[in-house]
């Protein structure tokens, strides 16, 4: 602008003498200025002193006085012309940026979006609404390349209320022509109160984040001791494979050795045999030749006389015979090693994971989600349970505002229901349980109690709805001779001291039900890891004069 401005009075600002911007401005009588120095050197080089410019003569030279005002002007006028102008504010479009609407012919980056105006601008083209009062009140946002859906499909008006009816955003129209009698809040009252909401769920995100992070961290350290231990387990069985390896090895080489004694003591027995029978024949190979001989003669006088003599057989000696003995039994041998290859052959063909010798406890290791060690950390999933007295057999009496439950001898008049167990002398809560996880805790007294949970479809009739003897119960059972869990009528007894109080943590999603004895520490009775398909409901079974009260917890209780 400076530099427009400096063009329009070029002409007044140009000495005519240098032919540059004028410095020390001063003018004549005729109207020309000139620099004070290329005036005052003309004038020294010549004896007529007249304008240089319209060469209008003066008869005395003319005091020359420098125009101090105008020349200032000129001086900023060329520091101003000296400056390079100033970068634009805005940048081009580029990748990702939202365009501005009221760029014609190069698009610059939008810096603001109008909702009003229902248009982005950039630096440039949004003055108007920073400078001109008529736009001032309109609403400003980021760019924005999605103006569109910020419009009303029906009315093409900006959105500005949200219906909580429909849990949609409207505009003005949408509220006088299809909105009456619905609950309706501005933009920014929903976007707190859904910000609030957001703010909660992340918190719950993080929370399971952590637990996750639990979990991964006690999975590697499980996985890291199975690895250990089945290294160990490796490392035995080399052992005894190798040790057994050298019993045979060493079992073969005795028992080969032994072999080979009995073979040379039998064959030096032989060929002591085969030794004598060569004699034996020799001679009488010899005897045979004699006799042959003594047949030729053919005096009869000398035959006769000599016959008694040749006639007579050699002596046998004793009676020569081999058999081949042994002083251990081959077949007993070949039994034995017949029945360690059917041993080793059984061992081989069996899934080792699953073998378990009689008197062996296999380690043992958890994959599941860790244990809470502390009571606090149970505390925060408390559930409040109240029992259901529709449910309660008619030997149960209720009391303490259904949170406690006695078994006496004689039946109450409990009205007919079909929820009512007929046959066992148990009750289960109102509170169905699914998808979430719950703990509560129990004080129980007397000879035997059930404590456990139940789909609420059990059979309230026949010995098979008894908590924990079929498929849809698993149960805690108390008694004075011995304490077991049971689960589709499979029991399992357990080595646990006596527990006036019990905990109970269902873990649903992970399909996790636990007891535990609630003391100074909580200590796990035991775990059942199965797969829940429907809603829960806690439950009890009570022996006579026995009793169990649901206990109200708040987390801090000790």
């Amino acid at each position: 602008m400076a530099e427009s401005r400096l063009l329009a009075f070029e002409d007044e600002l140009i000495c005519s003498l240098c032919l540059d911007t004028l410095t020390d401005l001063v003018s004549l009588h005729c109207g020309h200025s000139f620099c004070l120095k290329c005036l005052t050197d003309c004038w020294d080089h010549s004896q007529v002193y007249c304008c240089p410019q319209c060469k209008r003569t003066f008869t005395t030279r003319p005091e020359l006085h420098v125009k101090t005002g105008l020349s200032e002007v000129v001086k900023k006028l060329k520091k101003v012309e000296l400056c390079p102008p100033p970068p634009p504010a805005q940048n081009y479009v580029g990748p990702g940026d939202v365009e501005c609407d009221a760029c014609i012919e190069k698009k610059f980056r939008a810096v603001k979006s109008c909702l009003t105006c229902m248009a982005s601008f950039c630096q440039t083209h949004l003055q108007p609404h920073v400078e001109e009062d008529a736009w001032k009140g309109h609403k400003l946002v980021d760019p924005d390349a999605n103006l569109k859906e910020k419009l009303c499909a029906k009315h093409q008006k900006s959105f500005e209320i949200f219906c909580k009816t429909d849990e949609t955003c409207i505009c003005m129209m949408c509220v006088v022509t299809g909105h009456n009698g619905h609950k309706m809040v501005e933009l920014e009252m929903e976007r707190e109160e859904k910000q609030k909401q957001l703010g909660v769920t992340m918190s719950e995100i993080r929370m399971k984040l952590v637990e996750k992070e639990k979990t991964l961290e006690e999975t590697r350290r499980a996985m890291e001791q199975m690895k250990i231990s089945w290294k160990r387990e490796v490392e035995k069985n080399e052992k005894s494979f190798a040790d057994l390896i050298h019993c045979m090895k060493e079992t073969r080489r005795k028992v080969i050795e032994r072999i080979r004694e009995q073979e040379k003591k039998e064959v030096e027995k032989a060929q002591g045999v085969l030794k004598q029978l060569e004699k034996d024949m020799e001679e009488l190979k010899r005897r045979d030749a004699e006799l042959k001989k003594f047949a030729e003669i053919k005096d009869n006088v000398q035959f006769l006389k000599n016959f008694s003599s040749c006639c007579v057989l050699p002596d046998d000696g004793d009676s020569l015979s081999f058999t081949a003995t042994a002083d251990f039994s081959f077949e007993n041998l070949r039994k034995e090693l017949s029945c360690l290859k059917k041993s080793l052959e059984k061992i081989s063909q069996q899934d080792i994971m699953t073998w378990t010798p009689s008197g062996y406890e296999a380690p043992i290791f958890s994959l599941q989600p860790p244990e809470h060690r502390s009571r606090e950390e149970f505390l925060q999933y408390f559930c409040p349970l109240t029992l259901d007295i529709n449910t309660a057999h008619r030997l149960l009496r209720l009391s303490e505002g259904n949170k406690k439950v006695t078994c006496k001898k004689t039946k109450t008049k409990h009205p007919d229901h079909p929820d009512r167990f007929q046959c066992w002398a148990q009750v289960l809560c109102r509170e169905t349980l699914a998808g979430t996880r719950c703990y509560w805790e129990v004080d129980w007294s007397g000879d035997i109690t059930a404590i456990g949970v139940a789909y609420k479809g059990i059979s309230r009739k026949g010995e098979e709805c008894r908590l924990g003897h079929n498929d849809k119960s698993w149960s805690l059972w108390w008694s004075y001779l011995k304490c077991f869990v049971c689960h589709n009528d499979e029991q399992s007894v357990i080595s646990a001291p006596y527990s006036p109080r019990v905990g109970v943590y269902l873990d649903w999603p992970a399909g996790s039900l636990s007891f535990y004895n609630v003391s100074h520490t909580m200590t796990l009775l035991h775990r059942f890891d199965t797969s829940f398909t429907e809603p829960l409901c806690p439950g009890f079974y009570l022996g006579p004069d026995s009793s169990v009260t649901i206990c109200n917890l708040t987390p801090g209780d000790h």
